[in-house]
């Protein structure tokens, strides 16, 4: 699978088959903690690290290996005398692989979704060899993340980091299945954060695709999707995903799914199936020199708001066209990836704090987050 933007071919990590409007944005019950490590649990039972062959060593066996089969009907057909006559049709059965991270030691497992989409049959293989057969728990397409599930306990899984707290500069690890290699470890830094590359598809969904990766330089290849980047703490802080390339394999830079988000939207999909989304109901366009220069905005930073969805939760709060959003739940936003990610840790029915300028003063306002449907109620599949 390719998608590819007017520079480069960005392709998902896997092996074999492999600015946007903010719908309006769900009171909803106490949620359950579907990790057994929260991303704000940061001081608690940390491990001492001292070099990274003891981050491996801690990580390694919770990363695994994934199978995937699905079957496709071809039509045969016969030439005679001319003409093409139908035989009938063969059924063909493809196979496909990946990488998934442990999250429970129950065996819940975080993968992307063009991993285990449409998939009919799923198997899973630790560290150990041993294969599980496994079945999908929930797929998010807008955020290429899933959760699938295998029956076993006691399993060696990786604790959740804060990805907000991730540095560029900082040095991770790349635990996968690169080529069927099972178990590879490869290391690189963090080279950038919240970058927006436009490759993750949703045709069947009026979702707004949500992307903010975290960029590293750790080599990753076909068969690395869904597999963890950790930091020098043994800590999952994203799910890698893709890699830029023009010829399907590694040639410097790749990308990961933030921990922080990939933990809501696991949570969700254990006790919903479907990701609670919350929105604001806003279109914004990213700061410039000209946008500055002609909003009179006092410095080149936020979002310019191009237009608000009548009486979604921004137009209630009263954020208006021409506004300047300039952090969203006490988070500097200045790209539409940034918003994205930060809405994205929230669910319809949560308040969330919004800084906004306006005619060269600061506004602060709480804006109640909606489903797409407009309301706070649950959406389940």
């Amino acid at each position: 699978m390719k998608y590819k933007d007017m520079r480069k071919t960005f392709v998902f990590a896997m092996a074999g088959l492999c600015l946007a409007f903010q719908a309006c944005g769900q009171q909803q019950e106490e949620p359950v903690k579907a990790v057994e490590v929260m991303p704000q649990q940061q001081a608690v039972n940390r491990l001492k690290i001292s070099d990274f062959t003891d981050v491996a060593a801690a990580t390694i066996d919770g990363v695994v290996h994934i199978k995937t089969e699905m079957t496709q009907m071809t039509p045969l057909y016969q030439s005679f005398f001319g003409f093409i006559i139908p035989q009938g049709v063969q059924k063909q059965v493809y196979s496909a692989y990946g990488s998934g991270v442990i999250i429970t030691s129950d065996g819940y497992i975080l993968t992307n979704n063009h991993v285990v989409q449409d998939a009919e049959r799923i198997s899973v293989t630790l560290n150990d060899r041993r294969e599980l057969p496994a079945k999908l728990v929930g797929n998010d397409p807008a955020t290429d993340l899933a959760v699938i599930k295998v029956e076993a306990e006691g399993l060696t899984y990786i604790p959740f980091g804060n990805s907000d707290l991730v540095k560029v500069g900082e040095p991770v690890l790349a635990i996968g299945n690169p080529f069927n290699l099972t178990s590879t470890v490869t290391s690189g830094i963090i080279s950038a954060k919240a970058r927006n590359m436009h490759i993750i598809d949703n045709p069947h969904s009026n979702e707004t695709p949500l992307e903010s990766f975290l960029q590293t330089d750790a080599a990753v290849n076909s068969g690395n999707s869904g597999g963890a980047l950790v930091n020098s703490q043994a800590e999952l802080v994203g799910v890698v995903t893709a890699i830029a390339s023009g010829n399907g394999n590694y040639i410097g830079y790749s990308f990961a799914i933030p921990s922080n988000l990939a933990v809501k939207v696991a949570g969700d999909l254990q006790r919903y199936g479907y990701v609670q989304r919350g929105y604001l109901g806003l279109q914004v366009t990213e700061m410039d020199a000209n946008i500055a220069r002609q909003t009179g905005a006092r410095d080149i930073k936020g979002l310019y708001v191009a237009k608000v969805v009548k009486d979604c939760a921004a137009d209630r709060v009263g954020i208006r066209q021409g506004d300047i959003v300039l952090r969203v739940a006490g988070k500097e936003v200045n790209t539409f990836a940034e918003m994205m990610e930060e809405l994205g840790l929230f669910s319809p029915g949560d308040e969330v704090e919004v800084d906004y300028e306006r005619n060269g003063h600061t506004e602060t306002v709480k804006a109640k987050l909606l489903n797409s449907k407009g309301t706070t109620d649950v959406i389940r599949k």
